[in-house]
């Protein structure tokens, strides 16, 4: 059940634990992260809260502690778009954040899921203090980048095994969702949101793709057996 209060007004400072799973921490020198640590909250989002919402401005960077949240949008003529998952470890909207600008898509909760995030003016002030921080930041845009690429690349022709299989390359790409670990947790639904497929056609499609020995089906998720065949994703 949801909370009266919202996403903003449920904020906390993080746990240990939680500072943990912060990529970037790791990458600031110790006065850096002193000065870092007590601007950063965490709140618990649940499925269908929208973290991001379009025509909002970023006040913080955020980031997946753990759970799953999709980035998607909606076009002219009503129609939704989903543009990716976005999995534990993950940190996104850099180049909104950078810009200043308000959302041009949706961030929306698929589960129960913990996101942390980092006031606006403390991102702008880590980029120009950390030499760190700045090659966090530009590796994450250089990865991204390639990712939409790849997608753009594969255009509307996509064979449901192909979509399937780009979506699941995604969510386990090491750089941009570091936490997600050797079995990636998610159910026939929520990677047919991401998709855009029935639960029916996933199911289908990861059968497939455990014939061909990509990935194994287990209980609560699936292991990835070859990712470089996930990214190829020529079948």
């Amino acid at each position: 059940m949801k909370s009266g209060l919202s996403l903003h007004e449920r904020r906390r400072l993080l746990t240990d634990s939680e500072l943990q799973s912060v990529p970037w921490l790791a990458h600031l020198l110790s006065d850096e992260r002193d000065r870092i640590v007590p601007e950063l909250r965490v709140s618990e989002a649940a499925p269908g809260d929208l973290v991001c919402r379009i025509g909002r401005p970023a006040t913080y960077w955020f980031g997946v502690i753990d759970g799953l949240l999709k980035m998607n949008t909606v076009t002219d003529d009503g129609r939704a778009i989903t543009y990716s998952g976005l999995a534990a470890g993950g940190w996104f909207g850099e180049g909104t954040v950078l810009k200043r600008e308000s959302y041009r898509y949706n961030i929306q909760a698929l589960r129960k899921s913990r996101v942390a995030g980092l006031p606006v003016d403390t991102f702008h002030w880590l980029l120009d203090q950390s030499i760190g921080f700045n090659r966090f930041v530009m590796n994450q845009l250089n990865e991204r980048l390639s990712q939409f690429i790849g997608v753009v690349g594969a255009g509307r022709s996509a064979s449901p095994e192909q979509r399937v299989a780009r979506n699941l390359a995604a969510l386990v790409n090491p750089v941009l969702f570091p936490g997600v670990g050797e079995v990636l947790r998610i159910t026939q639904q929520e990677l047919a949101y991401l998709a855009g497929l029935s639960r029916q056609r996933v199911n289908e499609a990861l059968r497939t793709l455990q014939e061909r020995g990509v990935l194994r089906i287990e209980y609560g998720g699936l292991r990835i057996v070859q990712a470089q065949a996930l990214r190829r994703a020529d079948f």
